[in-house]
């Protein structure tokens, strides 16, 4: 998995000023994601952030600088993107990426939990 460590340190740096959340940072999506409150929410593959926002700014945050969209089975997922390192060299812009996705993760839908290991196991055993 290939993700910039400068960028990873950026955006956790900017993470850790925000009060009541829960950060994890978690290896998924071919890079570093940051889930905040369990919910993915921006991630790190190779220089790009990945970014989840609300829909609804599809069309203002699809004319950013460095926007590429998220693709997924020849389809574009909205909500989401990667931005490319032009789009958010300027701290204005990497503070606007940062500020959208933090923004939609209070509305975000959290993924269901795989059941692993230990937990798979006691399941199978009350069966």
């Amino acid at each position: 998995m290939a993700y910039n460590n400068e960028l990873v340190n950026r955006v956790r740096e900017r993470l850790s000023i925000e009060d009541n959340m829960e950060v994890e940072e978690k290896k998924m999506f071919s890079g570093l994601s940051f889930l905040v409150n369990g919910k993915m929410c921006i991630n790190i593959s190779h220089d790009n952030l990945m970014c989840r926002y609300n829909a609804e700014l599809e069309d203002e945050v699809s004319e950013k600088k460095g926007f590429l969209p998220m693709m997924m089975k020849g389809k574009q997922l909205k909500g989401y993107c990667y931005v490319e390192p032009s789009g958010f060299q300027k701290s204005d812009d990497f503070e606007y990426w940062i500020k959208i996705c933090l923004d939609y993760n209070p509305s975000a839908k959290a993924s269901k939990k795989k059941i692993t290991g230990s937990r798979l196991k006691k399941i199978k055993n009350r069966s």
